[in-house]
């Protein structure tokens, strides 16, 4: 796949990596570049509740400007939706590790094994599918008590069944390709003849679904804090902001609802636009 080729080709999926690296680069920088550098953007200012945008103020003995407004605690609002990103990425981000970890191994087995092993996996996938994802990371979260390993682990242990399914298709399509019966002829081992001949060439679907699984696992940990699951307040996520705020949706300060909402939506969409582009830089039949 060529660089050049594939920014000119797919412009969504370009503007969606943009917008992704950006917020990527704010959640990484952390304190640095927030106006409220304060740990969790938690200066909390009472009197100071419910600005609006771009207010100036004095703060013991300094200016300081809300330029997004700030929250019913008087915190800069701008700065919480800046550190909320770290924990939607980064929730994101490990569970769609944890994800391509199951998903690389039981569907490389399966595909390559075939036989029993294939039997016995395609039926473990077929149960686990089954069951809503939404009712299962509750269970896990519920199960193993509310804090940010449980979220890691249960929005993984939910998205890996997609994986295994993309991974075991192309194993089982590439296990009869004359360089994997070359392999095994000469004895290599299976570990590596999986993860170091045949895992490169399927890399293209797995890319497209992990970009997928970015999406919908930002989407479930903004379900999650929401509804009092994920993350939990001080700590600023998406999620949390939109459940301190959406009663004020029909009034002047909607914007507190509708900001964090929408950096949900946006992360959402960017990640399903670079889906898209990598499924079509990927398409052989273009």
């Amino acid at each position: 796949m060529n660089f050049k080729s594939f920014i000119k080709s797919n412009k969504l999926a370009t503007i969606g990596g943009l917008w992704v690296i950006i917020w990527i680069f704010i959640a990484v920088s952390g304190s640095i570049l927030r106006p409220d550098s304060s740990p969790n953007a938690n200066d909390q200012h009472l009197e100071l509740s419910l600005l609006e945008p771009g207010t100036t103020v004095d703060i013991d003995g300094e200016s300081f400007t809300f330029l997004l407004g700030s929250d019913r605690y008087g915190r800069d609002f701008l700065s919480r939706l800046m550190a909320g990103s770290a924990i939607s990425l980064s929730v994101a981000g490990v569970a769609v590790a944890i994800s391509l970890i199951i998903g690389l191994f039981l569907g490389a087995w399966a595909g390559f094994k075939g036989g029993r092993v294939d039997t016995v996996v395609s039926w473990f996938l077929q149960v686990v599918w089954t069951v809503p994802t939404l009712l299962m990371v509750l269970a896990i979260t519920l199960a193993f008590g509310k804090g940010f390993w449980q979220v890691f682990v249960a929005i993984g242990l939910t998205m890996w069944v997609e994986v295994a399914r993309i991974v075991r298709g192309q194993f089982i399509s590439l296990r009869e390709l004359e360089y994997v019966q070359a392999a095994k002829a000469l004895g290599l081992s299976d570990f590596r003849t999986m993860f170091v001949h045949m895992l490169p060439n399927a890399l293209g679907p797995i890319i497209v679904v992990a970009a997928a699984n970015f999406a919908a696992a930002i989407l479930i940990e903004a379900g999650l804090s929401f509804l009092g699951v994920g993350a939990r307040i001080p700590v600023p996520s998406w999620g949390n902001i939109v459940k301190e705020h959406y009663h004020l949706l029909t009034t002047d300060l909607a914007w507190l609802a509708v900001l964090p909402g929408a950096l949900i939506a946006s992360l959402v969409l960017a990640f399903t636009w670079l889906g898209d582009g990598f499924r079509n830089a990927f398409d052989v039949s273009q």
